[in-house]
């Protein structure tokens, strides 16, 4: 028989999960393109694209040879930049070629705003808050708030709680 153990938060449920997949840095990827004007400034974002992570290098695409000439002396500035935006060391080479730069859309155009009108108690909000401060995503720590809310919020019916034996 198990004794009681704590509850794991739900963001080390899901980092773990994700590096168990090997999902770690297609989450890094989204994250980047998502954040790309923040992590690198707009003039370096209106020019490139992350295209995609794999063994910890980064490939950049660059609308043209004068960038791409630029940003080979700007290399340590921009991964020491992308390694602090993503909390670790997961990119450790830029490799940049000249292709399509994508139109960028705006996140908020993308996400509608979320007001699900449940309110919780202040114990209720730090119980939410610290299952959920560590997931890094604003959108996904948002959304995950909002679950977590309407569960705690919810009404258990009669007789579907956890079966326990006598």
């Amino acid at each position: 028989m198990r004794g009681i153990s704590s509850i794991d938060s739900l963001s080390s449920i899901l980092e773990g999960l994700a590096r168990r997949l090997g999902l770690e840095s297609k989450l890094l990827e989204n994250r980047m393109r998502r954040d790309w004007v923040s992590i690198v400034g707009e003039p370096i974002a209106s020019n490139t694209w992350p295209d995609q992570i794999r063994y910890n290098k980064l490939y950049l695409l660059v609308r043209n040879s004068v960038w791409l000439h630029q940003l080979t002396f700007l290399k340590p500035t921009l991964i020491q930049k992308l390694n602090q935006a993503a909390g670790g060391e997961f990119v450790t080479e830029i490799a940049l070629r000249v292709g399509e730069i994508p139109a960028r859309t705006a996140a908020s155009a993308t996400t509608p705003p979320f007001d699900d009108g449940v309110t919780l108690s202040e114990i209720e909000l730090a119980e939410v808050s610290a299952h959920v401060s560590a997931i890094q995503d604003p959108d996904l720590r948002l959304l995950f708030t909002s679950v977590i809310s309407r569960n705690l919020r919810a009404p258990t019916p009669q007789g579907s709680g956890p079966s326990r034996a006598p």
